[in-house]
């Protein structure tokens, strides 16, 4: 009871903060949020203790009695909101992980309103990121209350301050594992989440954590998002400390309507979706392109160059790409631009799009590799190929932006192609609809001018494309700054481009700048003698005050500008007429100002018997003593205060007295030194630039040559190893041919050999001959002579001896010789028939006919003699023919009949005397081997 009643209010603020008594930190905890409220600033000495011991507010947060801790997180929001950022740095780290574990998920909704205005107070003095860095933890926490307390409060700050302040990517990438959490309040405060986001986000956010949910997760979701999808733009509700002061510096700047204006730009930025691109991490993927990807890109099979691009593309179709080297990568694939194989082409354009659109602005350093061959492939009439091309320069433009591709593109509408010009503008057409940048006043002029020139083209699809081209310009710039294009235009044309004008949809606006307000005007040179005076006063003001207080200062003598000539009736005429070179005494005289024509000696007197008032006025002196004086208008007055005296005034300048603040002629001859050699410097960089445009303009040549020439040795080299390729055929063929014809001459020779041996079977042996002999050569009943009456005789079992038949007849009929095939064929003939042989062939009533056949159709003595012989005698001796008639048979035969009438039968084509001696060469040798055989044989003609 004693301690109940004890009065604690006079001890100090920090003993009251960790004293063991609740009340007592209760009551500190009130004391310090009262105090803070009432200091001046944020330097006041009532917060030098708190932010020196950070730790007393991690108690105070998580107070044990829950009224304390009620008034303690009371007590830190009030110290946050007067204590300015110095306070929520220092305790930032120590304050809000006892915020996120004890106080948003306080039983006390007074406890949890005042942490979650503590945590968005910690991101409205600083930045959100260091509070979301030091909430995310808490989502590891084993109680889910804490989880879905710390899940409300990241939606509160994305609701509050939107994702363009508050960088969303940490809190996405945690998002799958609070959705498969068992607590469904968790579940629920994760969708919660997930569709403030969206709201933010759009489908941007998707393709970081959508692959991670389940099918169901991924239908609730996209169940909340269609509720939500057409909902305007979220605007940021509160914003941060630095936001506060540019927008009160901005309207105190501009006033209310630049404060608008700028809330308004605000507002559209926030409207602006936000792109993946931004939320990816980085992928390094040229470690993982395939280590034989530029040998399979040069394989002379397309399936190889196919195959090698699909899989690259795999590896490149990722949101964003690390940068890295892909200067030999691009230069493949532009290569490939140029392949026969249209699917080599569609995927080689596919890889660029998605390394376009992967590596973004870093792709800019590679646009002049690939764009060129894409527009020349442009050429292609097949739709799909047209269609990835025209992706793949979509993404090129997009990431380097249309400044940087204008030139490649406006050059492309110039192609001889039509097909290339009409895709050209297309393109053209996509990238002024596209870009964010209004195009320049120059890149204005060179879009316009092509597309003015493309309105005369004989296709009427590309006179549509070009009109396009021109109502989108004027979309972007306005119609006011298409009007000196619009004017050479007739009347159809003109409504064709308004019509593409009014449909026009454009991302980029061109805002003129403002028109600066004119400068305050000057008196430094507002006329003759508009200098400023040595006093600080215009010099414009100072002519007229010369004009008329001259005459009030005449009587000073001593004030060196005074001077006493002007009360002089003629004083001024004579100073005017003299230029300031007569009367020098007198000027000296009358009150020493004559300075610039008197000598030195004379000057320096003058100056010493100044008055006090000369002194006084020494300082302002120089700058009017240059001026002599004069009354009229053509006086020396007029002239400038400061400009120094003429050339021909020589004792002038040679005076000593101060110099004149305008230029001397040293100064100005400098001046115009310089001002040249400004110009010839300025010349020289103009040269130095256009040279540098040349060597520029040289080495993209050069580039394409060396491309070209690679294409050229590529093919060669494809062409090389085709050939070489047929030759080695042509080589197997030909050895496959020559083993055939050997093979072919080996069966010929078994067969000439089988042949042979059959022939030497089928010949006739020793005995035959024998018998042949001895029945029809010797023998008196027939062989070579028969004898009939009125009849014919054929012996049919007559044999040939080495190729001779023989057969007899006699009768009134006739004989026909037969042949019969020998072996071994040989030439023979018959002797003479004697007249004692004659009588005894033949003798009857009838006639009598005998021959004898011979066959020589395959002799081998002599080919020509393969002719038929013929002889017939009427009384006396038959000499053998030679003719090649009668199917190359000799025939010899003599007739003799009652009528003495003797036919002879030769053969045709005779071949005369050589012929006649041939055969009888023929016939003596076979009579000669008959005699040879029956030696052998000891055979002997039977007596």
């Amino acid at each position: 009871m004693a301690e109940e009643g004890e009065d604690y209010s006079s001890l100090p603020l920090l003993d009251r903060f960790t004293h063991k008594i609740w009340k007592v930190r209760k009551q500190g905890y009130e004391d310090a949020a009262q105090q803070f409220s009432a200091t001046a600033d944020e330097a006041d000495p009532v917060y030098k203790p708190f932010l020196q011991d950070p730790g007393l507010w991690k108690g105070a947060v998580a107070d044990s009695n829950v009224a304390a801790q009620q008034e303690g997180i009371a007590a830190l929001c009030a110290f946050l909101k007067y204590a300015g950022p110095q306070a929520c740095t220092r305790t930032r780290q120590q304050a809000i992980p006892p915020l996120a574990e004890k106080g948003l998920s306080s039983t006390r909704a007074a406890t949890k309103t005042s942490s979650l205005e503590a945590l968005l107070l910690y991101v409205e003095l600083d930045q959100p990121g260091p509070v979301v860095e030091e909430l995310l933890p808490a989502l590891s926490h084993k109680q889910p209350k804490i989880i879905a307390a710390v899940l409300n409060a990241l939606t509160s700050i994305y609701h509050n301050y939107g994702c363009k302040t508050a960088d969303p990517k940490p809190v996405l990438k945690v998002l799958p594992k609070v959705f498969g959490h068992a607590d469904k309040n968790v579940r629920a405060e994760a969708q919660n989440l997930a569709v403030e986001l969206y709201r933010w986000l759009r489908e941007a956010m998707k393709p970081v954590f959508w692959n991670d949910l389940k099918p169901v997760q991924q239908q609730d979701l996209d169940a909340l998002f269609e509720k939500v999808k057409h909902d305007p733009p979220p605007t940021q509700e509160r914003l941060l400390r630095s936001q506060q002061e540019a927008a009160a510096a901005a309207a105190a700047k501009g006033g209310d309507g630049d404060a608008s204006e700028a809330a308004d730009g605000g507002a559209a930025d926030d409207a602006a979706e936000v792109d993946t691109f931004d939320l990816m991490e980085p992928v390094n993927v040229s470690a993982k392109i395939p280590s034989d990807l530029f040998d399979n890109l040069a394989s002379t099979k397309w399936k190889d160059r196919k195959e090698s691009l699909e899989a690259l593309f795999q590896v490149t179709n990722v949101p964003r790409i690390q940068d890295s080297d892909f200067n030999e990568l691009t230069r493949a694939l532009a290569k490939c631009m140029k392949d026969a194989n249209i699917a080599v082409v569609t995927i080689a354009a596919n890889c660029v799009e998605v390394l376009a659109k992967g590596l973004r602005h870093h792709f800019s350093k590679h646009r002049q590799v690939v764009m060129s061959p894409m527009l020349e492939r442009l050429k292609e009439k097949k739709q799909s190929v047209t269609d990835a091309l025209g992706a793949a320069l979509d993404a090129v433009v997009t990431s380097t932006g249309l400044s940087d591709c204008l030139e490649e593109t406006l050059e492309s509408t110039k192609h001889k192609n039509p097909q290339v010009k009409l895709e050209s503008v297309r393109l053209l057409i996509r990238s002024l609809r596209t870009t964010r940048n209004a195009p320049s006043k120059a890149e204005v002029k060179l879009i316009s001018e092509a597309a003015i020139k493309l309105l005369t083209e004989s296709s009427e699809v590309l006179r549509s494309a070009a009109a396009e081209v021109l109502g989108t310009v004027m979309k972007i710039m306005g119609e006011r700054a298409m009007n000196p294009y619009m004017d050479g235009l007739d009347e159809i044309r003109r409504t064709k481009i308004k019509e593409f004008f009014e449909k026009a949809e454009v991302k980029a606006k061109d805002k003129p700048k403002p028109v600066a307000p004119p400068p305050a005007a000057k008196t430094t040179k507002p006329g003759p003698g508009g200098k400023k005076v040595a006093g600080g006063k215009p010099a414009s003001k100072a002519p007229p005050p010369a004009a008329t207080d001259e005459p009030t200062h005449a009587p000073v003598h001593p004030k060196p500008t005074g001077r006493s000539i002007p009360a002089k009736p003629g004083g001024g005429t004579r100073t005017v007429a003299s230029s300031g070179l007569k009367m020098p005494k007198k000027l000296v005289g009358s009150g020493g100002t004559a300075s610039t024509t008197a000598s030195p000696m004379k000057q320096t007197p003058a100056r010493r018997t100044s008055s006090p008032i000369d002194h006084e006025d020494a300082a302002p002196q120089p700058p009017p003593a240059a001026p002599k004086l004069g009354l009229g208008g053509r006086s020396l007055v007029s002239r400038p205060l400061g400009k120094p005296a003429s050339s021909t005034n020589g004792p002038v300048e040679s005076a000593p007295s101060p110099a004149p603040s305008g230029l001397s002629v040293v100064e100005r001859a400098e001046l115009e030194e310089l001002r040249a050699e400004t110009q010839r410097l300025q010349r020289q960089n103009e040269d130095l630039r256009a040279d540098r445009n040349k060597l520029s303009g040289q080495v993209h040549d050069l580039q394409n040559q060396n491309a070209e020439l690679i294409e050229d040795h590529t093919r060669d080299v494809l062409t090389i190893k085709a050939k070489e390729t047929q030759l080695v055929r042509a080589r197997s063929d030909a050895e496959a041919a020559e083993a055939q014809c050997q093979k072919q001459q080996r069966e010929m020779e078994r067969l000439k050999r089988e042949l042979s041996r059959a022939v030497r079977a089928a010949s006739p042996g020793p005995s035959e001959i024998h018998g042949g002999l001895d029945q029809h050569i010797y023998r008196d009943g027939g062989g070579l002579n028969g004898v009939g009456g009125g009849s014919s005789s054929h012996h049919p079992s007559a044999t040939s001896l080495y190729g001779l038949n023989l057969a007899a007849g006699g009768g009134g009929g006739g004989s026909r010789p037969t042949t019969r095939r020998a072996p071994y064929t040989t030439t023979a003939a018959t002797n003479s028939v004697t007249g004692d042989e004659k009588e005894n062939h033949g003798s009857g009533g009838g006639g009598s006919h005998e021959g004898i056949g011979i066959d020589l159709r395959h002799s081998k003595f002599s080919p020509s003699l393969s002719s038929a012989v013929s002889s017939g005698t009427g009384g006396g001796r038959a000499s053998p023919t030679v003719g090649g008639g009668g199917g190359g048979v000799m025939n010899t035969g003599s007739a003799t009949g009652s009528g003495g009438t003797t036919g002879t039968t030769t053969a045709a084509n005779g071949e005369g005397i050589e012929s006649w001696k041939r055969a009888a060469e023929v016939t003596s040798a076979l009579k000669a081997r008959i005699e040879q055989m029956k030696a052998r044989q000891g055979i002997t003609k039977p007596s």
